[in-house]
């Protein structure tokens, strides 16, 4: 299987890009050497190969929850550009 100009052309059309000539056969030789090394890869025996879902095996690290003291309204409430009482006033968004 190659890529042929045409299909760059419709490729990058689809994509809303607009390339030079020039860039458009550079494209092309790239592609088709991509395609000519997954080829390669397809000629490896994986029979015995175990399938991999992740590259990287790792265990959650999650803690225990742990009840703790809030922080005092005031500490929150002291950057807010507007508050009312205990609350952050915020705009109203729904009519």
């Amino acid at each position: 299987m190659s890529v042929t100009l045409e299909d760059v052309r419709n490729i990058a059309a689809l994509a809303y890009l607009k390339f030079s000539e020039e860039e458009l056969q550079t494209y092309t030789s790239q592609l088709n050497q991509i395609l000519r090394y997954v080829e390669k890869l397809n000629e490896l025996d994986t029979t015995d190969v175990e399938i991999t879902y992740h590259p990287i095996t790792y265990a959650d690290r999650f803690r225990e929850d742990e009840v703790k003291e809030s922080l005092p309204v005031d500490k929150v409430l002291a950057n807010a550009p507007q508050k009312t009482w205990q609350y952050f006033v915020v705009p109203k968004v729904v009519g």
